[in-house]
């Protein structure tokens, strides 16, 4: 196709998005405030866990700011849910533009990604919320004796994307080790020969990550990135056998190389 009929798909496709992520922001205004399993209850039960893990130790509330606070606070958080639920809607559309000028075993491999990418990414999430109240008992605990801790709701929502999201991406790393073996740039026996520092720097990120300073929030964080990490190490070497096969066969030209004929 010409560009402006390139140009006039993507504005389609970013249209039918757009137009998608309304409805759900619309539908969601309707579940903020649901008594078991509104919006609301989602995102504040971390810190009413943490407030369960404290008891008396510490006197914790959690507070909206401002006359346009309240107002703001559930147009945030629906905003977040609808681009959340909708993102397979939209993730779609991306695709669906880009997917025509990719070869066939590229699509292929896309297939691959995309359908590994999204569980690894949940399964990160996941694990984020649920150490996450961990995480905030320790923080709230550093509160002095005969001071009571009130939590902003703004910021308190702004640390929990934060730490799902470092969680759900922590999890998409490995994956993206056995792509760059797939394209030739890492081999699986520079993998193991560089296991002792991938560990190392493994725990050192997870500390970093996890704002709290508690062993348990850091421990849920990088034992399975070893695990996703010694999966790519496996893969990279199948990967690596299978390609010197090849070679040996008398596939000796890799893809981007001209043969002397």
């Amino acid at each position: 196709m010409a560009l402006s009929d390139h140009l006039r798909e993507l504005r389609a496709r970013l249209l039918k998005s757009a137009l998608f992520l309304v409805v759900v922001f619309i539908v969601s205004l309707f579940f903020f405030e649901r008594p078991h399993d509104g919006l609301l209850g989602l995102v504040l039960g971390p810190y009413n866990e943490a407030r369960q893990l404290l008891g008396a130790k510490v006197q914790t509330k959690a507070y909206v700011a401002g006359a346009t606070g309240p107002l703001m606070l559930q147009l945030k958080l629906c905003g977040v849910a609808a681009i959340v639920v909708s993102s397979p809607y939209w993730l779609y559309q991306l695709w669906a533009f880009v997917v025509p000028g990719l070869r066939e075993n590229e699509k292929k491999w896309t297939r691959v990604f995309a359908a590994i990418a999204g569980p690894l990414f949940i399964a990160g999430v996941g694990t984020g919320y649920y150490v996450l109240p961990r995480g905030l008992e320790v923080l709230i605990g550093f509160t002095p004796a005969g001071l009571d801790n009130l939590v902003e709701f703004g910021d308190y929502f702004s640390f929990l994307t934060r730490m799902l999201l470092v969680f759900g991406i922590a999890f998409e790393i490995p994956l993206f080790v056995v792509m760059l073996n797939l394209a030739g740039v890492v081999s699986g026996r520079a993998l193991a020969r560089y296991r002792p520092w991938i560990i190392l720097g493994t725990f050192v990120f997870a500390a970093v990550a996890t704002p709290s300073t508690d062993p348990f929030s850091m421990c849920m964080l990088a034992l399975p990135m070893l695990v996703l990490f010694l999966v790519a190490e496996a893969i990279a070497r199948g990967v690596d056998r299978a390609r010197g096969r090849r070679r040996q066969a008398g596939d000796q030209w890799a893809d981007d190389e001209a043969s002397p004929l």
